[in-house]
């Protein structure tokens, strides 16, 4: 199964109401940032875990015994405030090296939130055996065709905000954000009459951190395949693989990929607070990495959207 256009349509009007249009702001000519830091629970997540539910609630799916989820921090808290709002309990699995400024806000949602292992792999596993036993509907952090969907909202309203545009960096860890945005910005341009300087589509191109690799390496090997999770992003970005229907979507839209460093990530979400005043996690930097770092070089006139992605921090790290 393939996430296609009509399902990115179909989500947003399925979340309509439910989540925020987040703002673009230009910050330079041809830089422009979308603001998905300002979205519910401070992340682009609440769009995927709202299709997901509601789409369980249409079909039957959703029950009494709600959700489960397993999360490196912020899916746990969209899908945890997905579920609070539509009045389903939910059962958060997190490792244990989930960061306190998240596991701070997740333990205000009413989620019953379990600590196990140390990456997010092992909080999945454990979140499987979870919907085995209870039959709670499974909230999956990037592989399900629901997820992708509501990710790729963001996608739809670039289209709506940003006018013409050749490029959109976007941070890449299991997958569901860039799988959604180019599903959305692949079959999406001509639709929405953008004429690109690159060709008849924005360009859709995958900042992920080098120790964390989950894109570049599928596309390597020609497949997902589990990999090292490591580095300062890991937490947001900290998928050992790339997710099945995700390679899909970025094979088929032929979405490419920038790696880049710790330090890059770190000078990023530096220079976003000192320069713009935008208090971001690392993995909300990443793709403004691949500028600072010059990984990624704009062409001359070249028009580029940073999807800005992930707000949940301590702020007194910023400096």
């Amino acid at each position: 199964m393939t996430v296609s256009l009509e399902d990115v349509q179909r989500a947003a009007e399925r979340i309509a109401g439910r989540v925020r249009r987040t703002p673009v702001i230009q910050v330079a000519p041809g830089l422009t940032f979308k603001l998905e830091l300002l979205q519910h629970t401070g992340s682009f997540k609440p769009r995927g875990a709202f299709n997901r539910l509601l789409s369980a609630k249409e079909s039957g799916e959703l029950t009494g015994q709600g959700i489960v989820a397993a999360s490196g921090g912020n899916h746990g808290l969209a899908a945890a405030y997905a579920a609070r709002e539509l009045g389903v309990p939910a059962r958060i699995f997190v490792p244990t090296t989930t960061p306190a400024a998240k596991l701070g806000k997740l333990r205000t949602l009413d989620a019953d939130v379990v600590e196990i292992g140390n990456e997010y792999a092992e909080a999945y596993q454990a979140a499987l055996v979870e919907q085995e036993e209870t039959g709670a509907v499974l909230v999956h952090a990037y592989d399900q065709p629901e997820i992708i969907a509501g990710q790729g909202t963001v996608g739809l309203e670039l289209l709506d905000q940003a006018g013409s545009f050749d490029t959109v960096l976007v941070a890449v860890g299991g997958g569901g954000l860039i799988a959604g945005i180019a599903t959305a910005l692949g079959d999406g341009g001509l639709i929405a009459g953008i004429a690109t300087a690159l060709g008849d589509h924005a360009q859709v191109i995958g900042i992920e951190p080098a120790a964390a690799a989950t894109m570049h390496r599928a596309l390597q090997d020609g497949r997902p395949t589990d990999g090292p999770v490591g580095g300062v992003a890991a937490d947001s970005l900290g998928a050992r693989r790339l997710g099945t229907f995700a390679f899909e979507a970025v094979k088929g839209h032929h979405v490419r990929s920038v790696l880049v460093d710790d330090d890059s990530i770190v000078a990023a979400r530096k220079q976003l607070w000192t320069d713009h005043h935008l208090a971001t996690e690392h993995g909300g930097a990443t793709a403004y990495a691949a500028l600072v770092s010059g990984a990624y070089k704009p062409a001359a006139g070249e028009r580029v959207v940073v999807v800005i992605c992930g707000a949940n921090t301590d702020p007194s790290t910023l400096t």
